[in-house]
């Protein structure tokens, strides 16, 4: 049995700071998908909600909260958390039902209200939670995290801030022809390096911001896709939701400490590098067949990073291919041509969906002015809190 399914819709709500519920978000882009992919609500067997984190119960039953929303039908119902990762996981947790013949027809749909500023953590004590703890012990939020990966890539490196801000510019430049984007402006190096200092060395262009947003695929049998009269449809190939190795040697968001390599050798893999290596390995597709990528940015120096992790490039070589213009549109291997979340902002348990929408556009050639020509195949990289990993392998 093949392990590819089809991609027959995808659908978003455009981002930014909307003021509405997050089930209002993600019943527009669903609504949008099925449109997309001409598909009947009815239709839908199964429905996957990427779960967000909110007081009360709705964000943590996402898939029965939008099936209600769209007016119950009897679709089976899966809600997913896995933090940043959730959209992958839904889009996992779809992929399995489809490959087992459980549902021809599954939709995904992630949506998130998020609070202005950076994540904090809920209420209440939780000693035994890394996350309350690096807030509430150390006072560290994310962007403190971004802070210190930066100044890791500067002592190993050399990378420069300016090399971090040309990332921001060829992101802005992309995300200026998207009409889903939050942000839609182009700026320059210089504007970057005048805006406010954040978490030394990055400024605040250098970082991402929390937005409100959804994102929906739906997503069927690759005979059902034909039946339908998809001929050639967008297919998603592998689904990379792997844990780190033991021990972990390098200090990773949200924890504090690293583990004891007294016992055992680190990896000589990191653990982002493992994510996408996993990918291409289900896929049998390798870095270099890739016609593009949408990595997860939450700041210019973490993309960097993550070129490097998919093996786009060899370690601390990053910069070089923003240098080159090798990631930007007309560029070797686009990276992050939806505009990336320097673009979009976090919507949490929608941006990994959000990214295979952009493969999506891409690999159909109906992306417009952002359109990779010949796109072909395409990854996506996300990472969740607590060892979530996060990679979905597209081709047409």
């Amino acid at each position: 049995m093949s392990g590819d399914i089809a991609v027959l819709g995808a659908g978003m709500h455009p981002w930014g700071k909307w003021g509405r519920s997050f089930v209002q978000y993600g019943t527009v882009a669903a609504r949008a998908a099925l449109a997309d992919a001409g598909i009947d609500w009815s239709d839908v067997q199964s429905v996957v909600g990427a779960d967000t984190v909110r007081c009360g119960y709705p964000g943590y039953v996402a898939g029965a909260t939008f099936a209600q929303a769209l007016g119950w039908q009897g679709a089976r119902v899966t809600s997913v958390y896995a933090a940043c990762a959730s959209g992958a996981q839904a889009i996992g947790s779809a992929r399995a039902q489809i490959l087992a013949g459980l549902a021809d027809v599954v939709l995904v749909v992630g949506a998130d209200a998020a609070p202005k500023g950076f994540f904090a953590p809920a209420g209440g004590d939780r000693p035994d939670d890394p996350d309350w703890l690096r807030f509430r012990v150390l006072g560290a939020t994310n962007p403190a995290y971004f802070g210190l990966y930066a100044r890791r890539r500067i002592a190993l490196y050399g990378d420069t801030v300016d090399d971090f801000a040309q990332v921001k510019v060829k992101n802005a430049a992309a995300g200026a022809l998207n009409a889903n984007a939050r942000y839609r402006k182009a700026v320059t190096a210089e504007e970057v390096a005048a805006s406010a200092v954040v978490a030394d060395p990055l400024r605040l262009l250098d970082i991402c911001a929390t937005s409100d947003g959804a994102a929906a695929l739906v997503l069927s049998s690759v005979d059902f896709a034909r039946r339908h009269g998809a001929t050639d449809p967008v297919r998603i190939r592998a689904v990379s939701t792997v844990t780190p190795t033991y021990p972990k040697a390098v200090l990773d968001l949200p924890d504090i400490a690293t583990d004891s390599a007294a016992g055992a050798e680190p990896s000589p893999h990191s653990f982002r590098s493992s994510i996408a290596r996993a990918a291409y390995e289900e896929a049998g597709i390798g870095p270099d067949e890739l016609s593009l990528a949408e990595v997860y940015d939450l700041s210019t120096a973490l993309e960097l990073e993550w070129y490097e992790d998919l093996g786009l490039c060899g370690a601390g070589e990053g910069a070089k291919l923003v240098r080159d213009g090798a990631t930007a549109l007309g560029g070797r291997i686009p990276v992050n041509t939806s505009g990336g979340l320097a673009s979009f902002g976090e919507a949490v348990p929608a941006q990994a969906i959000a990214q295979v929408c952009e493969l999506t556009w891409q690999l159909r050639g109906a992306a417009g002015s952002r359109q990779v020509v010949g796109a072909r195949a395409g990854i996506t990289a996300n990472q969740g809190l607590f060892g979530h990993g996060s990679a979905v392998l597209a081709v047409r």
